[in-house]
């Protein structure tokens, strides 16, 4: 990929410093769109109304927008409401500040959800045959990539990223399951059949860098190529760990402690069966392909 310029919107928390890691490593111009600006290329936004930021994306070859409120709470109607507006507002502005630009952004690429499939554990879903699920957190990617989609930007083309749990070291699902493990309680969650799609952090850079270096777009399920099971993703962290045992959660158990956490018991109960076919179908190679390599990689170095 030849140097560009990238902006990423909502670029603060983990995944942003993923690619804000990755793609600095490369030799490319990276800003931050944020709430909360700390470093000299943070440009504060409030992630809905125009403002000089908009300058920014007029020097910006990619732009990148992983903006919402994080899913993991407890999904009262007030938390509800901002995970709905934090992604719709967001898309929206960026939309009008796209097609104000000059020189707008090449490539878009927003951010979605592999959850906007509906429960699997056999049906493999893929771009193309997936099943749209109907409940609170599919409906709110499907509304996200519905308002995407009517933002018709001519010189810009658009990029959906159906993205999986990322599993990183700084964030994202691989820390709390860690410490599970390492007290002991690192067995399976309800029956452990529930399929578990997932992606190591560095393929998701290396995923996102493809497709703006191949000049693709569309839509795009950014997952590994082999779900696992919840029983044999805790099984892997117990190896990892050199943990000999851990103790199981029954559903009772597990809707009660996302309680008390304060998120919800949905986040390790759904069976979520996501292949990424069209990166595979591209030409995209995995370097962390299995469970096991990916969490040996991430729990050991």
């Amino acid at each position: 990929m030849e140097t560009k310029t990238i902006t990423i919107a909502g670029g603060s928390g983990f995944l942003g410093q993923v690619l804000t890691d990755y793609f600095t490593k490369l030799g490319h111009t990276i800003y931050i769109l944020t709430r909360t600006p700390k470093q000299s290329n943070d440009i504060y936004w409030n992630a809905k109304d125009l403002d000089y930021w908009t300058k920014t994306l007029g020097e910006t070859d990619v732009l990148i927008n992983l903006t919402g409120k994080s899913v993991d709470c407890r999904y009262t109607e007030v938390n509800k409401k901002l995970i709905h507006d934090s992604r719709i507002d967001s898309t929206n502005v960026l939309g009008i500040a796209v097609n104000l630009c000059k020189n707008p952004p090449k490539v878009w690429l927003n951010m979605s959800t592999s959850t906007i499939y509906e429960v699997s554990y056999t049906k493999e879903m893929t771009e193309v045959n997936g099943n749209i699920g109907d409940d609170f957190s599919m409906n709110i990617a499907k509304s996200w990539e519905a308002a995407f989609n009517k933002t018709i930007t001519p010189k810009t083309k658009h990029i959906i990223l159906r993205t999986s749990i990322v599993l990183g070291k700084k964030g994202g699902a691989l820390i709390p399951l860690k410490r599970l493990t390492q007290f002991g309680l690192g067995g399976k969650q309800w029956h452990g059949k529930q399929k578990v799609s997932w992606i190591h952090e560095i393929d998701f850079a290396r995923a996102v860098s493809f497709l703006i270096d191949q000049n693709l777009e569309g839509t795009f399920n950014i997952v590994a190529p082999k779900p696992t099971t919840n029983t044999y993703l805790m099984l892997t962290f117990r190896k990892a760990l050199n943990i000999p045992f851990g103790i199981s959660h029954p559903k009772w158990l597990l809707k009660i402690g996302a309680k008390i956490i304060g998120t919800e018991s949905e986040l390790v109960l759904k069976s979520r069966n996501v292949i990424p076919k069209k990166l595979i179908d591209e030409g995209f190679y995995f370097k962390y392909n299995t469970i096991e390599k990916a969490i040996e990689s991430l729990v050991k170095s």
